[in-house]
């Protein structure tokens, strides 16, 4: 399936509960919900965070939210809804969030992902992330994460 033409915008307050709703069903499956609407909104607020969503026709297709700090990037959620996975939408939300922090001059971008997702493992390190370390229990306790990063 080709992807129509998708616009990628920044999130607005409005669209906190979708975002908030697509992070329960493609991220945190299984796990405490942690991505709800009240915090998805505050990180549309702060202003050290952007949270970017890819809109096709009237609906999200996927988004991600990226906090920049004083020396590193930390992506806290990208995620594509399946019926548009694999169609370079996940990959341009990245790019786009990637842009400010080496804009910066930041010196690396880090994320979490869940140590047996091998999927998504293998999209960050085909676009250049690299296994730092192990993190047991990073996931309520109850699952381990593999913190990835790469330079901007």
């Amino acid at each position: 399936m080709l992807v129509p033409d998708s616009a990628l915008t920044l999130a607005r307050i409005a669209d906190a509960p979708a975002i908030a709703e697509r992070s329960r069903t493609l991220i945190e499956t299984g796990l405490p919900r942690s991505w709800v609407p009240r915090r998805v909104e505050a990180s549309i607020r702060h202003p050290e965070t952007n949270v970017l969503v890819a809109r096709i026709r009237e609906g999200i297709a996927g988004f991600g939210i990226m906090r920049y700090g004083l020396e590193e990037a930390h992506l806290n959620l990208l995620a594509v809804d399946r019926a548009w996975q694999g169609q370079g939408i996940g990959r341009r939300l990245l790019e786009w969030l990637e842009r400010p922090a080496r804009v910066a001059g930041l010196a690396r971008i880090v994320l979490e992902v869940r140590a047996d997702n091998a999927g998504a493992r293998a999209f960050y390190q085909r676009l250049g992330y690299r296994t730092l370390e192990r993190v047991p229990g990073y996931y309520g306790g109850r699952e381990a994460a593999v913190r990835m990063g790469r330079a901007p």
